[in-house]
């Protein structure tokens, strides 16, 4: 049985083989390859864009998906091992997963990281408990550590730009919000972006380190690609020259001093578009707050490819599916 809850799960090749097979449908629909199949869809926390994209796919493929919202009509699940449950959580993953792996042929979970601790957020509990009890396919909606469908749409989006990934400079830079986020999707970029070849540049004021371990994980990817990954707080050395501009806001290292960093200086703008190569692109995982994350100038501008990106999200969750529960032959 195979899951999907981290770029890991499918490595270099995986990548490669999802973004070619999202491509080639994007082009040419491969109809019913979902036929009788059901996928159910957990969700502890909001979505937009994941939920309608699952949806869609399994609709268009000719499956069916159930929509079960954590805490809105179905009961709070319980993940940690050995609590006492006096709580309000009236019901443990040890028996909630299996019985919902009886009743379809996949389970989607979406569960954002809590942001007080990145140790505790890097082993991804909720996650990893899905995946040890299910005895079906676990897919990643987004989790604590990755968002791993956001980064296979991201870097599709690159590939169908550009006609290729391998050797590709781009740029991710951290940017302002009116809260710290999860550090999911910046993981994601950087994992499949190097597990893709890419020369991936990450830009970030002091402060706002990444995992020591996932960055570990894309120098791995990226050895293995011939790319390469660098870190700088320096956002317009890091432009210079890019393919692409990967905006997105993250919080400070929970194991550090805190971030401290006056935040206009790191919106993205005209002047950081102007840094890129002459064909280079902006891209978001949406949703965005404009004006603050980033400028109207850069959303509203023929080379922002947000709507591409949010699209892509549907190609490559097809193929996926596809590969974990397809209908054969």
């Amino acid at each position: 049985m195979q899951h999907f809850t981290s770029i890991q799960d499918l490595g270099p090749e995986g990548v490669a083989r999802i973004l070619n097979l999202a491509e080639a449908w994007k082009r040419s629909s491969p109809g019913k390859h979902l036929a009788d199949k059901l996928l159910g869809m957990v969700f502890f926390n909001p979505s937009l864009r994941t939920r309608a994209s699952f949806e869609a796919v399994m609709a268009r493929g000719g499956g069916s998906a159930v929509v079960l919202e954590v805490g809105n009509g179905v009961w709070k699940l319980e993940d940690r091992d050995g609590v006492v449950m006096d709580g309000d959580r009236a019901e443990h993953v040890k028996e909630a997963v299996p019985v919902l792996s009886r009743y379809v042929d996949a389970l989607a979970v979406r569960t954002f990281a809590e942001g007080k601790d990145d140790a505790a957020d890097h082993l991804d509990p909720v996650m990893s408990a899905f995946r040890t009890y299910a005895t079906v396919p676990v897919i990643s909606m987004e989790s604590a550590r990755e968002h791993p469908c956001q980064g296979l749409a991201d870097l599709l989006t690159v590939q169908e730009t550009f006609q290729k990934t391998k050797g590709l400079p781009v740029t991710l830079t951290w940017a302002p919000h009116v809260k710290p986020l999860p550090k999911a999707v910046p993981n994601s970029f950087l994992l499949t972006a190097a597990a893709a070849g890419c020369h991936v540049r990450v830009a970030h004021p002091k402060g706002f380190e990444l995992r020591p371990e996932v960055r570990a994980e894309a120098e791995a990817f990226a050895a293995a690609t011939g790319g390469s990954v660098e870190y700088t707080n320096d956002q317009n050395a890091a432009l210079e020259g890019s393919a692409v501009l990967y905006a997105k806001a993250w919080g400070p290292a929970t194991d550090g001093p805190g971030g401290e960093v006056r935040q206009e200086s790191w919106m993205p703008g005209a002047a950081q578009m102007d840094l890129l190569d002459k064909d280079g692109i902006f891209l978001h995982c949406l949703p965005t707050r404009r004006n603050l994350e980033v400028a109207d100038a850069i959303l509203d501008g023929p080379r922002s490819r947000v709507v591409d990106e949010a699209e892509n999200r549907f190609h490559v969750q097809r193929a996926l599916l596809h590969q974990l529960i397809g209908t054969k032959g």
